[in-house]
């Protein structure tokens, strides 16, 4: 397969998932739950948070379905992590998880504004001068590092495992990378582009897991954040020093965002 193959299976792939009904651009909205029960629209029962976590109470003819199981009447999700859970009803589904220590709900619907209007991610030529060999460097022990995040006044704790070094248009950089799981390295990055042809938050990179201290950055894979995509979001920001002082003219583009109905 050349570079070139490898690349379009790539955008091939993040576009299957970009327009997934399951995926992000599904979600319709993001509740923060609160000791004072509530209902949200579109979304099953009437919801809280308190010393158990999450609690959902389901009046007469509701129902969400959780792994198979239907529940009814009062059901407690508990304390969920950042992953968090996916519940079904009968026209869509809801995200139960936590995000900076308060659980919220994400119901994702297919007929949702932002996936209904979404035409396509821009972006640059794949480039092979894009796919660049770095120096990783190990933290002898994961260091978590407070960063920002799209939702004012709040920030999230990320596990950073090490940093890369690297050369971009002759010039050097460094960049803190992060756990990605799955054996993968996760750079959180802007870079001069940011805000004029690509996404002014941030983009992010999957990185392979590095072999003999070298990493390989393919930036031609650089890719937009959910935040770049629908307001309900709640993306983490890169550090400051998380930045690359050159046009990383390279991966994907700021897509069109319509307003939300």
């Amino acid at each position: 397969m050349t570079f070139e193959q490898a690349w379009q299976r790539w955008r091939d792939q993040r576009e299957a998932e970009l327009r997934s009904p399951e995926g992000f651009l599904a979600i319709t909205g993001l509740h923060w739950l609160g000791p004072r029960p509530q209902r949200f629209h579109g979304i099953p029962g009437i919801w809280s948070n308190g010393p158990e976590g999450a609690v959902v109470d389901l009046g007469d003819g509701e129902w969400l379905e959780l792994g198979g199981t239907r529940l009814s009447g009062r059901y407690v999700f508990g304390h969920v992590d950042p992953f968090g859970v996916i519940a079904t009803f009968d026209s869509g589904t809801v995200e139960v998880a936590d995000r900076f220590g308060t659980p919220v709900l994400r119901p994702r619907q297919p007929d949702g504004p932002f996936l209904r209007d979404y035409t396509g991610t821009p972006t640059y030529a794949p480039d092979p001068a894009w796919r660049i060999v770095a120096d990783f460097t190990a933290y002898e022990t994961s260091r978590p590092i407070s960063v920002g995040s799209v939702v004012e006044g709040r920030s999230s704790v990320i596990d950073a495992v090490g940093e890369v070094a690297f050369e971009a248009a002759g010039r050097p950089q460094r960049l803190i990378a992060f756990d990605g799981g799955d054996n993968e390295l996760w750079l959180l990055f802007t870079d001069e582009s940011s805000g004029v042809t690509t996404y002014a938050a941030c983009r992010q990179l999957a990185v392979e897991q590095p072999v003999d201290g070298k990493a390989v950055l393919d930036f031609n894979r650089a890719a937009n954040m959910p935040c770049a995509y629908t307001i309900h979001a709640t993306c983490p920001l890169p550090p400051a020093t998380n930045h690359i002082d050159v046009l990383v003219e390279a991966g994907e583009k700021t897509p069109p965002r319509p307003p939300a109905d």
